[in-house]
């Protein structure tokens, strides 16, 4: 008799045969510039932290301080016993600083998609999704048993033709977008997107994780980069980015926020983000209400990296945001590279199937304000140097 667990075998060993298999690097410090990896210092061109918050002084003093007035957790979900003035005051923060009614805090960014979606939307209505979608956008459009019609990416045009054609079928719709794509880094034609949903009536909703804290006006998102305020409905973003932090809010119209309070599970059904988590967000979220500072030296350093790569011969890719993908093409020559990297201490780690298409596979490095121009030409001597080795450039 066959053991019941050979599948898991024969899945694992087809993985490593193709080089999809994921290692997991053990991180033994702060995400800084340089940081510990697998027990060696290594410069950080991997982690989110675009603006350098995640060990901020003033982001560290603030969960610090929470710690020692409400303890370690909050023991319960917020619609009980969960709701700390400190959820409601980062709620008022974030508001304000995107330039909307109102905020819902919640666990994660994953769990804000998962919360907002649902209540919506339904079996009787209609999803229109980009094709590049975040998974947890992909799997709370599934929660919602609703019709999912994907659209071409970034194709405001595809997305009008999709609409006239389905929308008679179903009672409501949405159209939803990611702001900024995490693995190429472009951004959605938020302006054109809003008018097709315009024309036809459709609910928006647009996920910023990956624009929050980068576009806008001091990092105040796409919404803001595009200069639809009040005009979109659905704003969903993640403190666990640029923010440094953990957690996921829900902003937009009050309407709707009020609504989601009510009826979003992950708010309803898991406990509060700790005390520690919401200070150090509100911090963040502080930090970026005072200057442009840190969004402004993100920026600068994009740039210099990114003409400095093309120069050196590598494809980017269609990035406009410091996101910045190095196209290698197959999963094993991505998994190689990121090896020889860390070997020259460098920490940029490969991404494959199915997280890109087949024959998309890439190292993404994520540029930050934290980075000095010193350890920008250190990065790019060590790309070059094993660009050349492997055939790359």
């Amino acid at each position: 008799m066959a053991d019941k667990f050979d599948f898991i075998r024969e899945d694992v060993a087809a993985m490593q045969e193709a080089g999809l298999f994921i290692h997991l690097r053990t991180i033994d410090s702060a995400p800084g510039a340089w940081m510990t990896v697998d027990g060696k210092k290594v410069l950080n061109l991997c982690t989110n932290n675009y603006l350098g918050l995640a060990d901020h002084p003033r982001l560290v003093q603030a969960a610090h301080e929470a710690l020692d007035r409400f303890g370690v957790g909050p023991t319960a979900v917020r619609s009980i016993a969960g709701t700390l003035s400190l959820h409601e005051e980062l709620e008022r923060k974030v508001a304000e600083f995107k330039g909307v009614e109102d905020a819902l805090y919640v666990q994660s960014g994953l769990c804000a998609n998962q919360a907002a979606i649902p209540p919506l939307v339904g079996r009787e209505d209609v999803v229109f999704s980009d094709r590049l979608n975040h998974a947890s956008i992909i799997d709370g459009c599934r929660l919602s048993r609703a019709k999912i019609i994907v659209y071409e990416h970034c194709d405001a045009a595809d997305l009008e033709a999709k609409v006239k054609e389905h929308l008679a079928d179903y009672h409501r719709g949405i159209v939803i977008s990611d702001g900024v794509f995490s693995m190429d880094g472009d951004v959605a034609p938020l302006d054109e997107i809003y008018a097709v949903a315009e024309r036809h009536g459709l609910m928006t909703m647009v996920d910023d994780a990956h624009g929050e804290g980068v576009l806008g006006r001091g990092g105040r998102g796409i919404v803001d980069h595009f200069g639809l305020h009040g005009k979109f409905d659905v704003e969903v973003g993640t403190f666990s980015k640029a923010f440094g932090v953990i957690g996921g809010v829900i902003a937009g119209k009050k309407v709707v926020v009020d609504y989601l309070r009510q009826k979003a599970r992950p708010f309803l059904f898991s406990n509060a983000v700790t005390a520690a988590d919401s200070a150090a967000s509100l911090a963040a979220v502080e930090v970026l209400s005072e200057s442009t500072e840190l969004v402004d030296r993100l920026w600068e350093n994009a740039r210099y990296f990114k003409d400095e790569m093309k120069g050196l011969g590598f494809d980017t890719g269609q990035s406009v945001t410091p996101i910045t993908p190095v196209m290698l093409g197959e999963a094993k020559v991505a998994q190689e590279f990121s090896r020889r990297l860390f070997d020259e201490d460098i920490f940029a780690m490969a991404i494959g199937f199915p997280t890109v298409a087949r024959g998309k596979a890439r190292i993404r490095v994520m540029i930050s304000a934290m980075l000095s121009r010193e350890d920008l030409d250190y990065g790019l001597e060590k790309f070059g140097a094993v660009g050349k080795e492997l055939g790359v450039i």
